[in-house]
């Protein structure tokens, strides 16, 4: 690999790389960026590609240095900078290398919005087509959410009266919105469950288990509802609290979190984490 490496890119181009925080793109033979990456230290990222072995972990690497015919650095300040432009860069273009970061648009939201006795609820990649919904993400998995979306109907198909579910959407290049309507849902539903969505609290999923050992229904059919409550609760600690606590951690006030401004407030969180158990490892 040192041999294709440096045929490529030139003997003394390491040489030429700063061991600082930076953003390396690499592009292809037609002029298409096909990668972007960032580093706390160049060179030494660089060098790693440069040096990459047949181990597995390196499969990556190889392939790239493959395809790349020109790779272009830019130095930043701190590593926090070189993160969010990486981000950016990677939002913007969508290199085709990249698949970290490069799906935001896909990022799920999770709504509510009253009528009278009637709650609607949605779940939804496309939240500016959901006007007067209360809107709360956006959350990172659209595996762990929609899963929790579901398990939330379920249950509150327990507790009020469903009706009709609606499907939007017709673009087979994009996701369906899913929208749910229930009365008679108990007057602190909607002011619980948005206390959960928001990753403020949980205690609307107790709440709710409480609530449906009075229900006939519900207790006979225990294990789907023991797995539905299990689904929310997954939901909440992997993407509703962790969203809420890297928004306070960045003084980010806006809320919900705008697809596209949720990766960059993780990659601050990331590093904050990073740099405080390093702290402590001193």
């Amino acid at each position: 690999m040192r041999e294709r490496f440096d045929k490529k890119f030139g003997g003394d181009f390491l040489a030429q790389i700063p061991s600082a925080p930076g953003v390396y793109r690499m592009y292809d033979r037609a002029g298409a960026l096909i990668y972007v990456g960032k580093a706390k230290d160049l060179r030494k990222r660089l060098s790693q590609y440069r040096n990459a072995g047949p181990e597995r972990s390196r499969k990556k690497m190889r392939a790239l240095v493959r395809s790349a015919t020109r790779i272009v650095v830019e130095q930043h300040e701190s590593e926090l900078d070189a993160c969010l432009a990486e981000i950016r860069l990677i939002q913007a273009h969508r290199p085709k290398r990249n698949v970290e970061f490069a799906y935001e648009f896909l990022y799920p939201f999770i709504g509510v919005a009253a009528d009278g006795s009637l709650l609607r609820w949605c779940l939804t990649t496309v939240p500016e087509q959901f006007e007067g919904y209360e809107l709360h993400g956006a959350y990172r998995s659209r595996d762990v959410t929609g899963t929790a979306f579901f398990a939330m109907m379920r249950l509150f198909g327990y507790l009020g009266h469903a009706q009709p579910r609606r499907t939007l959407g017709a673009d087979a290049d994009k996701d369906y919105s899913y929208v749910f309507e229930f009365r008679q849902l108990p007057a602190q539903t909607r002011a619980g469950w948005t206390q959960l969505l928001r990753g403020a609290s949980d205690d609307a999923l107790a709440d709710t288990a409480v609530a449906l050992l009075d229900k006939v229904k519900a207790r006979s059919q225990s294990s789907e509802v023991e797995a539905d409550l299990l689904a929310v609760d997954t939901f909440y600690r992997e993407q509703a609290r962790p969203l809420r606590l890297m928004a306070d951690a960045a003084n980010h006030v806006a809320w919900p979190v705008a697809a596209a401004a949720r990766d960059p407030l993780q990659a601050m969180w990331r590093l904050r984490e990073a740099q405080s158990e390093a702290q402590v490892s001193a």
